[in-house]
């Protein structure tokens, strides 16, 4: 496999999304850890085509924010991968619509011990 080499710059231009009756956009927010990774969709039960998008920073009411905007999405359930595996399946993204997905602060699981902070 190619390696990859993806911009990291941050992105200050306005995102423009196309939404017609059967196509919608998919906005996907996540931690500052995924800056400049890929993020793959793929149609539901179409695993092997998949598109890509780049996580970037993007400058929202004086914070930044990372999130990767798949646009021109058709109508329909998705999968979306990260490094090859799956991480999210049954996505719905409806026409007209901008789906709006949130991977941040997910890396906490139950499993995992929470130690509060000392004084």
């Amino acid at each position: 496999m190619a390696d990859h080499h993806h911009s990291t710059a941050g992105r200050s231009e306005h995102v423009m999304l196309e939404l017609g009756d059967d196509v919608g956009a998919l906005v996907l927010y996540t931690d500052p850890e995924l800056h400049g990774e890929e993020i793959e969709l793929s149609s539901s039960g179409s695993d092997d085509l998949r598109t890509h998008k780049q996580v970037h920073a993007r400058p929202l009411g004086g914070e930044t924010i990372y999130a990767a905007v798949f646009d021109r999405v058709d109508a329909g359930e998705y999968t979306l991968w990260h490094h090859g595996s799956a991480r999210d399946r049954g996505v719905r993204v409806s026409g007209a619509a901008v789906t709006e997905l949130d991977w941040r602060f997910e890396r906490l699981t139950f499993d995992e011990e929470v130690h509060p902070c000392s004084a």
